[in-house]
């Protein structure tokens, strides 16, 4: 964030909104059990890959057309957890991928949870595979893997473009259980036409501590929502001050109001 043009305000604001952060990571770090609604795509994942493994199908990951970047380091996170149930649960998880540098860090991610569940004879690297760098050719593997292997769940995380109706459709040929999350804001329709559950905005991002709960990565999540509130707060409060001939004590006055009632 730059802060060169910022003035007094600015840096206070962004001062206080780190210091809520820092203190809801400190009290999630300190054994403190902080409270995150139910998301209920996520809290499908496990559905998902119980049904797959009670059918005897492998399941698929696709994490999008995105390279090495926020997006798609995300979505690994959540292909990190899909695996780890994969393997405990004896299923197959195949992850198609269109970089060459997200092939080598799914393969890896993949591989330790397969060992983190001591299951490392489950891991298959076949089932990692790099596709193609073009948009449609990767788009038509997937859409062959989907048919060829008969998969029972299907998850799509990261970031899609025009390919996304076409995997999601493959995927509701097959009767797969579909799960899909994506920041991009013009395929979530697409996504919500075709799939059973679509995470969206920001719980993209709140995926990866609603799924491990890790202290830091939780602790942070709730901080940012706080601070959101805060933020929320201040707008209204300015706005009504804003209002030509309302006086300040009327301003908190009608705040109490709208906030409280009564």
């Amino acid at each position: 964030m730059s802060l060169e043009h910022a003035n007094f305000l600015h840096i206070a604001i962004v001062g206080v909104i780190s210091v809520v952060i820092l203190i809801t990571i400190l009290t999630a770090r300190g054994g403190r059990e902080l409270f995150i609604r139910r998301i209920p795509g996520l809290s499908a994942i496990d559905e998902a890959v119980g049904r797959a493994t009670e059918m005897g199908r492998p399941m698929l990951f696709s994490t999008g057309l995105g390279g090495v970047d926020i997006e798609t380091l995300q979505a690994l996170s959540i292909a990190q957890y899909v695996a780890r149930l994969a393997a405990r649960y004896g299923n197959r998880l195949i992850v198609p991928v269109i970089d060459p540098v997200v092939f080598a860090i799914a393969e890896q991610l993949v591989r330790d949870a397969y060992t983190s569940e001591g299951k490392p004879e489950g891991f298959h690297s076949e089932d990692i595979r790099f596709l193609s760098d073009q948009q449609f050719a990767y788009a038509a593997g997937v859409m062959g893997l989907i048919n060829r292997e008969r998969v029972a769940s299907t998850f799509y995380f990261g970031y899609f473009y025009a390919e996304s109706l076409l995997l999601a459709e493959s995927g509701h040929e097959v009767g797969a259980i579909q799960i899909a999350g994506t920041p991009a804001t013009t395929q979530v329709p697409f996504f919500l036409a075709s799939c059973d559950y679509t995470i969206i905005g920001d719980e993209f991002y709140a995926a990866s501590a609603y799924l491990t709960r890790e202290p830091t990565l939780l602790g942070s999540l709730v901080g940012q929502d706080i601070s959101k509130s805060l933020l929320m707060l201040m707008i209204v409060v300015g706005t009504a001050a804003a209002v030509p001939g309302m006086p300040l004590h009327e301003v908190f006055k009608w705040l109490t109001h709208w906030l409280f009632g009564g």
